[in-house]
């Protein structure tokens, strides 16, 4: 009995050392999936690629312990962006690391138990703000705003790449809301720019020197044969663009609303190849019939102007109509209503009247955008150019639609 009960005790206590080390392996998988996540979340929030997020990861687990290299038995890190719970989104990272432990004892007492699988999880991040107003300018005012003008980013942020120290001006009780403000200068000061009453909302959260410019991917160029003079003259009614909304049709110029007449724009692709794309005031409350599922693509020297006044309805590619319902899909320009390519640097000068309904992204990544005119316009979808400009009382309101990225606005912490 008492060799019976000898080899007994001798059996628990192997048992014990085996559930230890077990227990030992465990703490150290999550020491390595905390560090992995927060490595991993770092890498978010510089905009880095997600190869970057994975090596970092990779890195930090392996100085834990878990190397994902080894010849025999490599550990595994696996990265994805939580879908439930507190902290789904962008700006989260979860690191998920796992390896087979082998045990020396507890195969006696179980059989087939000569190994352990091992997992542990963490998930690391911080707020973001995605960003719908992306100014791509370098080193001047990118951000101009005076007269009473008004910029709301809604649910969303601004972006500016200016490192000049006057990045962002606000000036005669004019007003900048949103979520965050980020800027590439780090010598920018509210104080000698935002004055005499204008202002940034309280909510707002200010983020300077940010290391990762807005540079939103632009589409591709559709392509397009030979252009026409501008349909109509402009001087009476008319029907543009494609017989079907599949097809392209390229103007050298095309001038809607003109001597109150009210074209009709047929969905579909449209290049401006030269001239500029000019929204009158129309015919009494209405610029333009149709416009539904429509995207302008300006090359060349072609420029944007939709006049004080002028009562537009245009709708992107799948965009939702200003009635209901559903504008047709345009494939890849989905989303986006007047794209003005790198090479065009034209002005583009937008007011609008009360009725005027855009539903799709402005981009123009080189150009000047104005904003003027005691006008409310919404841009639903976002605007990327090289600087914006809003006087005279404007009001904008944009909110996120393509994908310009977004602002880490706290820094990336261990949260699960």
């Amino acid at each position: 009995m008492a060799a019976f009960m000898g080899l007994v005790g001798v059996g628990f206590l192997a048992f014990a050392l085996d559930v230890g080390s077990l227990f030992r392996a465990k703490s150290n998988a999550q020491a390595a999936a905390d560090a992995a996540a927060v490595a991993a979340a770092e890498e978010v929030a510089a905009g880095n690629t997600s190869s970057n997020e994975q090596a970092m990861a990779n890195t930090v687990a392996k100085l834990n312990g878990f190397d994902t290299t080894a010849g025999t038995n490599p550990a595994t890190v696996t990265l994805s962006t939580p879908s439930t719970g507190n902290f789904k989104g962008s700006g989260y990272v979860q690191a998920t690391v796992s390896q087979t432990i082998a045990t020396t004892f507890l195969n006696g007492f179980r059989g087939n138990q000569s190994s352990i699988p091992i997992v542990a999880t963490a998930i690391a991040g911080g707020q973001s703000s995605p960003t719908c107003v992306c100014l791509e300018g370098t080193s001047a005012q990118d951000l101009n705003m005076s007269n009473a003008s008004k910029l709301t980013a809604s649910s969303c942020g601004v972006v500016v790449d200016s490192s000049a120290s006057n990045a962002v001006g606000i000036v005669g009780s004019s007003t900048l809301s949103g979520t965050s403000l980020g800027t590439v200068s780090s010598n920018w000061k509210n104080s000698s720019n935002i004055n005499n009453g204008g202002s940034i909302s309280s909510s707002m959260t200010v983020v300077q020197g940010i290391t990762s410019s807005c540079a939103p991917t632009m589409p591709a160029a559709p392509s397009y044969s030979s252009c026409v003079a501008n349909p109509g003259g402009g001087s009476t009614n008319f029907t543009a663009g494609p017989s079907s909304y599949t097809g392209t049709v390229c103007y050298n110029g095309l001038t809607i609303g003109a001597n109150g007449t009210t074209p009709t724009l047929n969905p579909g692709i449209y290049v401006i190849a030269s001239g500029s794309l000019h929204f009158e005031s129309g015919n009494g409350t209405v610029s333009n019939l149709g416009g539904q599922g429509v995207f302008f693509y300006l090359t060349g020297t072609a420029s944007l102007t939709i006049d004080n006044g002028a009562n537009v309805n245009l709708v992107s590619g799948a965009g939702t109509q200003s009635g209901g319902g559903t504008a047709p899909d345009l494939g890849a320009y989905d989303g986006i209503l007047v794209y003005q390519d790198s090479s065009d640097t034209s002005q583009m000068n937008i007011s609008g009247g009360s009725n005027t309904y855009i539903n799709g992204a402005l981009l123009a990544p080189s150009a000047l955008m104005s904003f003027a005119g005691g006008t409310a316009t919404t841009v639903q979808g976002g605007l990327v150019a090289s600087q914006l400009k809003m006087s005279g009382g404007g009001t904008l309101t944009a909110s996120a639609g393509v994908n310009e990225g977004s602002l880490a606005i706290t820094s990336p912490r261990l949260v699960q």
